[in-house]
């Protein structure tokens, strides 16, 4: 046996606390180390390593301004705006709920399978079809009225689109309809923006020959107009 080994067999013999007091603190040192790795680095491994997080899930519900009549998919509204959000580097998926010919009474028909859960905001844009049509602006009211009550009570922030009756309507038509918007986001305190056709509405250039849907050059006036708005909105929602 070698001098240092003689040695530590005499210390460890003559010191016989100091070799339980080593080995405890050895235990220690092992039980804290494991604790570090369970409780601080493991989880910062796991997390730093999952992928990031989902998109935000969006449902554009409308008429035809919506789902992009007489346009591609990739040309109509909600494809753009999602195009246009992504530019910008917001993470989103955007669902095209839109149907050509919807009245709002249909759309309220259509809310809930149109709108699945895990939706975590909705572009509500519906209400050109009423006023083609003549339709009292009471159920127009109506109907929109129940739109919003229902997305309300399932917690899925909104962001209203205005629309405003054609000039052939008349004044007092038009006053009636014009009004139903502002005073519905006034009582539900959504997010609103006041004619989803600012800036392409009676422009030829922008239209399509019926002079009511726009063409892709007019759904790009929309999105670049509405985008603020939309961004705003968005924030809220990421923001809880």
């Amino acid at each position: 046996m070698s001098r240092l080994r003689v040695r530590s067999a005499a210390y460890g013999a003559a010191h016989p606390g100091r070799k339980r007091a080593d080995a405890g603190r050895l235990t220690l040192r092992r039980a804290l180390f494991a604790w570090l790795v369970g409780a601080v680095l493991l989880p910062a491994l796991v997390l730093g390593g999952s992928a990031k997080a989902d998109p935000v899930r969006l449902v554009a519900f409308g008429d035809s301004l919506t789902a992009g009549l007489g346009l591609p998919a990739s040309e109509a509204f909600p494809a753009k705006l999602q195009a246009a959000l992504k530019a910008k580097g917001h993470d989103v998926v955007i669902e095209n709920a839109g149907v050509s010919g919807d009245t709002s009474s249909a759309g309220l028909a259509r809310l809930d399978w149109s709108v699945p859960d895990g939706t975590q905001g909705v572009i509500l844009e519906l209400g050109a079809n009423d006023a083609l049509r003549g339709l009292d602006p009471a159920l127009t009211r109506k109907a929109l009225d129940d739109i919003l009550a229902g997305l309300k009570a399932r917690n899925i922030p909104v962001l209203f689109t205005g629309m405003m009756a054609p000039p052939n309507m008349g004044a007092d038509y038009a006053g009636r309809f014009n009004a139903i918007y502002p005073a519905l986001a006034g009582t539900y305190a959504v997010a609103f923006y006041p004619f989803f056709l600012d800036g392409v509405a009676g422009q030829p250039g922008l239209n399509q020959p019926d002079g009511m849907h726009p063409t892709a050059k007019g759904v790009d006036v929309i999105v670049e107009r509405m985008l603020p708005a939309v961004e705003a909105w968005l924030a809220a929602i990421k923001g809880g």
